[in-house]
């Protein structure tokens, strides 16, 4: 019976990878100028902290005023460790499936066509919107470090500018080698940040074990540790400039267990200190020195963070023109021409939806619930199910698993739950900020 299994599973991934030098989606390599498979698991972990790290550590200490300290820190871990196995999931199905390099390519194998192009879709409506989003956070950052110097579309312009060069690269190995001082800068931050609250405690502060609210305001306030842990749409994309993909797993681990455990020391020290009128991000709730220099230390991670999803929204366009040419392997006018002119635009459509959409962190909630709640999460019992049935024999395979079935399809049924869940309490909020006057005009200075 194990031979027969063998058989099937060898027979599967030899149809699977035909047609493309052992299925590879970059092809061999020894012969081109832009080598892409360069990156160890180190670097690849790296490149996933400095992603991931500031764009949910900063929004966790508000979430732990609103539902407690207790329940809080709970989420945070267990959602790490769900994150953990999604995150194995997703590495299993792309050394199944070498061809996969986004989740464009994973749709098209579950869904077909239309799953090919609503998943291209929601990898780069969700990488403009974070590369978006980090752009308004360096917004914060370059003010608070000013003390309001000039308008703050300025200074979202600047940043933009910036991600823009740092966005240029190629490779995800060129990018890795800067992305390591933002992954020391960001972890400095948050020390300094935990530092300069318990220095400066805010006197008669409320701290409380647990807190009971409704279910849309709890809900709302912890979609932030829930997308804390969204990075998971771009691990194809770097597992396939991996030189040993095999390797991801180790890059898994490591992104997760590091990732939930400063996201849960950072979130309940800053509370702690803080109390429940912390603010998000937090370091815009330290005392003006404190504040100005845990920005300051901040920044690079900032600016890396968006130029990786700048880079990641890029290629997925880029690799759709030139997969299997030689531009996306040589130094050519058109190849590159091509690839600047992608990362101006998708720079600059960042910028625009960040400063000129009043609603735009709400937007990023949405886009969050519709596509990271199953790139992160849902998607990841998919791929399970779908290996499974074709490795093995059919529905028999899922039968004769059933924990490991139980589990997949629960974790399809958590992603349905975040995203309808999170679509609702985002537009319930976006209905509340326009009643009490808190959204404020497109391009506004203030």
């Amino acid at each position: 019976m194990s031979s027969k299994k063998e058989a099937v599973v060898s027979l599967h991934v030899q149809h699977d990878n035909a047609g493309d030098d052992h299925g590879d989606v970059f092809g061999n390599e020894e012969h081109h100028d832009i080598k892409y498979k360069t990156m160890s698991w180190q670097l690849v972990a790296i490149l996933m902290l400095a992603e991931i790290v500031s764009n949910g550590m900063l929004s966790l200490p508000s979430s732990l005023a609103t539902v407690g300290l207790v329940p809080g820190v709970i989420l945070i871990v267990f959602l790490g460790i769900f994150a953990t196995y999604t995150s194995i999931i997703l590495v299993r199905f792309k050394l199944r499936h070498p061809k996969v390099h986004n989740m464009s390519d994973a749709g098209g194998i579950l869904f077909g066509p239309v799953g090919r192009e609503l998943f291209a879709f929601g990898t780069m409506l969700f990488a403009i919107l974070l590369a978006g989003g980090q752009m308004l956070s360096g917004q914060i950052a370059l003010s608070a470090i000013s003390d309001n110097a000039i308008c703050n579309v300025s200074f979202a312009g600047i940043f933009c500018a910036a991600t823009f060069i740092c966005s240029l690269p190629r490779t995800f190995g060129r990018m890795g080698w800067i992305s390591i001082p933002s992954v020391i800068c960001i972890s400095v931050a948050a020390v300094v940040g935990m530092v300069g609250a318990g220095v400066h405690p805010v006197a008669g502060r409320s701290v409380v074990a647990a807190r009971s609210s409704s279910f849309s305001t709890a809900f709302f306030s912890i979609t932030n540790p829930v997308f804390a842990y969204c990075g998971h749409f771009m691990f194809f994309s770097l597992m396939s400039e991996m030189r040993n993909p095999k390797d991801g797993i180790k890059a898994a681990y490591t992104l997760q267990s590091v990732a939930t455990t400063y996201y849960a020391v950072f979130a309940a020290v800053t509370y702690a200190f803080i109390g429940s009128n912390v603010a998000s991000p937090s370091f815009s709730s330290l005392a003006p020195t404190w504040r100005k220099a845990a920005y300051g230390i901040a920044l690079p991670n900032l600016l890396i963070a968006g130029a990786l999803y700048s880079h990641t929204a890029s290629k997925v366009l880029f690799l759709r023109i030139f997969r299997r040419s030689r531009h996306l392997h040589d130094h050519t006018w058109l190849g590159w021409t091509v690839w600047v002119g992608l990362i101006a635009v998708i720079n600059v459509a960042a910028f625009l939806l960040a400063v000129g959409v009043p609603i735009f962190n709400y937007l990023i909630g949405i886009a969050a619930s519709l596509f990271a709640a199953w790139f992160t999460y849902g998607i990841a019992g998919m791929f399970f199910l779908y290996d499974a049935y074709h490795d093995g024999q059919g529905a028999r395979s899922w039968w004769r698993q059933p924990l490991q079935t139980a589990l997949a399809i629960f974790t399809v049924l958590a992603g349905l739950f975040i995203c309808v869940a999170g679509i609702y309490v985002t537009i319930l909020a976006i209905v509340d900020a326009y009643a009490d006057g808190s959204i404020v005009g497109p391009f506004s200075c203030g």
